[in-house]
């Protein structure tokens, strides 16, 4: 499988291709009746489908074979992360968190936030293309952007992190980590959590922890956060 397109409308032994992957399809990759492509639905399985129908409205595609696709992990990773100033790097991020292999997310809106707006549209392109580019089935869920303190009492993964920079020393996050456990992970702002939130989250079942001794960016440390779960995983 050299190529992977994605749709989640999968009807009647047909995948159904509309708006940009439709005219991807047609017009730049030039595929023609009875080409053989293959498709996820992004919800863990893959397919194996006959071009059917080129139309200028939809793509239709029958199915002809599917197969289900192993989990990421054997557990879920649950990044929730305070959105960049500048969008490319929290774009940036969803890309490469991706490609690892992390199955939520959620934009966390803290005291020191730099940015409360996001467009969830332009966001879910990324993940679906970086799903795609990794050959993927699964696509991460993107959640609607989330006050912290809303967050942090809501969430019961078994494992709670809070990455954050404490003046006492803090375990690193690998050392905390046991597999097979589901975990979210809490990246704060550039200006880092604020006293209130650290106390909110510790007294909702997070534990602090170090991502290392340098100072790193928003989108550096979601990004080690989600490498360190995943190698910990195996």
């Amino acid at each position: 499988m050299s190529q992977l397109f994605y749709t989640q409308k999968i009807e009647n032994g047909f995948a159904v291709f509309e708006d940009e992957e439709g005219r991807h399809l047609l017009t730049v990759l030039r595929k023609k009746t009875g080409d053989i492509l293959h498709l996820t639905d992004g919800k863990g399985f893959f397919y194996e489908a006959e071009l059917a129908d080129a139309g200028k409205r939809q793509v239709l595609a029958r199915i002809v074979s599917k197969t289900a696709a192993p989990p990421l992990s054997p557990a879920r990773l649950h990044i929730a992360i305070a959105p960049t100033k500048q969008m490319e790097r929290l774009e940036w991020f969803l890309e490469k968190a991706t490609e690892i292999g992390v199955d939520e997310i959620t934009p966390l809106i803290c005291q020191r936030s730099e940015r409360d707006t996001l467009r969830l549209d332009r966001l879910e392109k990324i993940l679906v293309s970086a799903m795609k580019q990794s050959l993927r089935a699964w696509l991460p869920k993107l959640n609607e952007p989330t006050r912290f303190q809303d967050f942090a009492k809501k969430t019961n993964e078994a494992q709670r992190r809070l990455a954050w920079c404490s003046d006492e020393p803090l375990s690193h996050l690998k050392n905390t980590l046991s597999p097979q456990q589901d975990t979210v992970i809490a990246i704060g702002p550039e200006g880092d959590f604020s006293p209130e939130e650290i106390q909110i989250a510790l007294a909702s079942g997070f534990q602090g922890v170090s991502l290392g001794k340098a100072r790193l960016r928003t989108e550096t440390a979601g990004l080690l956060a989600v490498t360190v779960f995943n190698l910990t995983q195996f």
